[in-house]
């Protein structure tokens, strides 16, 4: 051992502010040996390190709290506010906010006599770790960790490292859905030039040189599309870092500082994926350009034809079989891989179907009504496979989107239905989310229990548990359970406890899928510097704490470790009682009441729904770009269409029908594809749904939800959608019709 650095690690409240500060209570000479940055930053007289009332705030603490030298930091324990004066800043590369103390200060203020939670390490060289580590931990409290820096990183990243693949994941559903864009239009757009591609053909150009003038033409796209996207992303994330900050509403990344980062590597490769989309969206088009015989090319008529390899059933289904299986293939390293692919599978299959589906829908459907639809209908019928291709893109888009809708509901409504069956009291009290400093003491409890009106009142304490070293800390509760008949809802039966059986506790869902508990089973937890053993009584669903939580009886948690202190409180109160009064009550009578959250069921209700809608809102602005991707795909394809429409569209002028009968038959052109579109997209975002809730989110999270479907809004998107489309197809084939007549049917002479 060269050098060994005490510490006392706090999160600590402020008075008014949501976020805790971080404090770590150090013995300035030690910590100085391991912790280079100490000597830096702005301190001007270092003794101040030892100064009971001084405190030093890092670089990102001081912009975030908006401190200088001099100045006062007002930091809560138990229900008091002391004042400690900020005597400097310390240089820190990391833009971490935290705070720093003397140990002995620390253990004084924060009433931790003689408590440390950490000890840092710096080992001689040429010392073995992993020795070292063996022989520290035959010797250290139960819960206690040894570990290198590197794990408490990893296991921080380990913590959001879900969160973070699925933004990922859904950044690439926008790629796949423009891909699928990208493909219908340069396969429409192909299509449409097929007969001047078979005269470059006929005047001697080579298939090679063909192929790669398409190719050509869409790397172009491609790559002013990319630079405008990572122009418009760079841009978005400078906006969305500066309005919401790093955690994104989500807590992962609490206590940071967050700065812009140009990654050249990464922005290469996002510009690379952008063009690679784009010519992989053109390759079959072009080869398919490339092989055709010039001849047959040169005619009028020639376009179906070539969409008719596209009508195959067979792989579509066996790509969808294929997605099927995968969604029964477990987690790789906590990560669901397999679930995503099945996602991916489901897509492509159903975009195989999709020339397919559409010629089964157009043989279903009746020619009935006025005579433009019938015209309509009959012209689709006989050329579908342009149509067929055209719905890639917004099938995909309404499924993904339809698809993250039912799963968000779900996951809302669960969430509310859940919040009323654990919110029974009539008031609530909380000494501060988060937070080690904060708490009610034995005495405050008994002022709060007898204040007039409260007919009962139950209070819990909390605390962060390290039950494995590969693993995020759990949360243990402790409050009356049996005793007050105040068993959480459990999923499943409950374990009914022989004699001497250890003593009961509940665990979350997610604390049992990760750790395997199940009930009956005997588990231990490190409490009180001891190992404890308990029988699983059951297994509860828990929305609030996302790293899992084991619930025991607060008798045993206060015989255990005699902490009879308490985080928060439930209180019922007597027929007649107001709220508010007694509100204003425990702000008068217990002793710094003021810095007390006090919240009804229906406050917290719904403050944890705008929370989770905030948590959700890079979901939806990342669905909602799908969705506008889809209209474009719409819009694009209904564009190329009509443009290759031009000749038939001239002739129906010349055998009398006028442009409004034109434009009437393309409506009902659109309506009918835009609700095979959205028909398709509906089943397969329901199919979809049930992949994300019962695969990925039980393989990223943890969380069970029920299935609820938002009805309202799904009928408002298809009315939305097929209005829309049916002005999409007008509009291109107004457009389309702006030309000459007689020239639009010169080109088919």
């Amino acid at each position: 051992m060269a050098a060994a650095s005490p510490v006392l690690e706090l999160d600590a409240r402020l008075p008014g502010r949501h976020d805790a500060l971080k404090i770590l209570g150090l013995d300035i000479f030690r910590a100085a040996q391991i912790q280079p940055f100490l000597a830096g930053g702005e301190i001007s007289d270092r003794l101040d390190f030892l100064r009971a009332d001084r405190i030093f705030v890092s670089g990102a603490a001081a912009e975030w709290l908006g401190l200088k030298k001099g100045d006062a930091l007002s930091i809560q324990v138990g229900l008091r506010v002391i004042s400690l004066r900020v005597a400097g800043t310390l240089g820190d590369g990391r833009r971490q906010r935290f705070a720093v103390v003397d140990l002995g200060a620390a253990q004084a203020i924060f009433a931790r006599p003689g408590v440390l939670n950490r000890i840092d390490l710096r080992l001689r060289p040429g010392a073995d770790p992993q020795r070292l580590a063996g022989r520290l931990g035959s010797e250290l409290p139960p819960g206690t960790l040894v570990e290198r820096p590197e794990g408490d990183a990893e296991r921080t990243g380990a913590l959001s490292r879900a969160y973070r693949v699925n933004l990922n994941v859904l950044a690439l559903v926008a790629l796949f859905t423009g891909g699928l864009l990208v493909f219908s239009a340069q396969a429409l757009a192909v299509v449409r030039r097929r007969s001047q591609l078979a005269l470059l053909r006929a005047l001697g150009m080579t298939r090679r040189a063909l192929v790669a003038m398409l190719l050509a033409e869409s790397a172009v796209v491609g790559a002013v599309g990319a630079l405008g996207g990572i122009a418009l992303g760079h841009a978005t994330a400078a906006i969305v870092l500066r309005r919401f900050g790093a955690e994104l509403g989500a807590g992962y990344f609490r206590g940071l500082e967050p700065t812009l980062v140009l990654d050249m590597p990464a922005l290469a490769l996002f510009f690379s994926a952008g063009v690679l989309a784009a010519v992989l969206g053109s390759l079959a088009p072009a080869l398919e350009a490339a092989r055709a015989r010039a001849a047959s090319a040169l005619k009028s008529g020639d376009e179906e034809r070539v969409l008719e390899r596209l009508r195959p059933a067979w792989p579509g289904l066996a790509v969808l079989l294929v997605g099927a299986v995968l969604t029964q293939v477990g987690p790789v390293r906590g990560l669901p891989f397999f679930g995503y692919a099945a996602i991916a599978l489901l897509l492509i299959g159903t975009v195989i179907l999709m020339p397919g589906i559409a010629v089964l829908c157009f043989r279903v459907v009746p020619l009935l009504g006025p005579l433009p639809a019938r015209i309509g209908l009959a012209q689709l019928r006989g050329a579908p496979g342009q149509t067929g291709v055209s719905l890639a893109a917004i099938v995909a888009a309404v499924s993904l989107m339809v698809s993250m809708a039912i799963m968000v509901t779900s996951f809302r409504r669960s969430l509310d239905e859940w919040l009323e069956r654990v919110l029974p009291a009539d008031l609530y009290l909380r000494t501060g989310a988060g937070s080690d400093t904060a708490f009610l003491s034995p005495a405050e409890q008994r002022v709060i229990a007898a204040l007039p009106g409260v007919v009962r009142v139950e209070f819990l304490r909390s605390q962060r548990l390290f039950v494995a070293p590969d693993k995020p800390p759990i949360t243990l509760l402790a409050r009356a359970v049996e005793a007050e008949g105040r068993v959480p809802p459990l999923l499943g039966a409950a374990y009914v406890r022989k004699p001497g059986d250890p003593p009961a506790a509940w665990v979350s869902e997610i604390a049992s899928n990760v750790y395997g508990w199940q009930p009956g089973a005997v588990i231990e937890l490190p409490i009180g510097g001891r190992q404890g053993r308990f029988t699983v009584a059951g297994v509860w669903r828990d929305y609030a704490r996302q790293q899992g939580a084991v619930l025991i009886e607060r008798y045993e948690y206060v015989r255990t470790t005699g902490d009879a202190n308490a985080n928060d409180a439930a209180l019922w109160l007597a027929p007649g009682a107001d709220q508010a009064s007694l509100s204003r009550e425990i702000e008068g009578r217990v002793a710094g009441g003021a810095n007390l959250e006090i919240a009804g069921p229906g406050e917290i209700r719904s403050l944890s729904l705008k929370i989770f809608d905030r948590t959700f809102a890079v979901t939806y602005a990342l669905e909602a770009v799908a969705v506008i991707i889809g209209l474009l795909g719409l819009s694009s394809g209904f564009g190329a269409l009509a443009l290759a429409r031009r000749r038939e569209f001239g002739m129906l002028r010349h055998l009398g029908m006028t442009r409004r009968q034109i434009g009437a038959m393309l409506a009902a052109q659109g309506l009918l594809v835009s609700a095979i579109g959205l028909g398709v997209g509906l089943a397969l975002g329901w199919l979809i749904s049930l992949v994300l809730i019962h695969v990925v989110n039980r393989q990223s999270f943890h969380w069970g939800m029920d299935l609820h479907l938002p009805w309202q809004l799904l009928a408002e998107f298809v009315a939305v959608m097929l209005a829309l489309a049916t002005l999409t197809a007008v509009a291109s084939g107004r457009q389309a019709m702006s030309g000459d007549v007689v020239g639009a049917v010169k080109e088919d002479w």
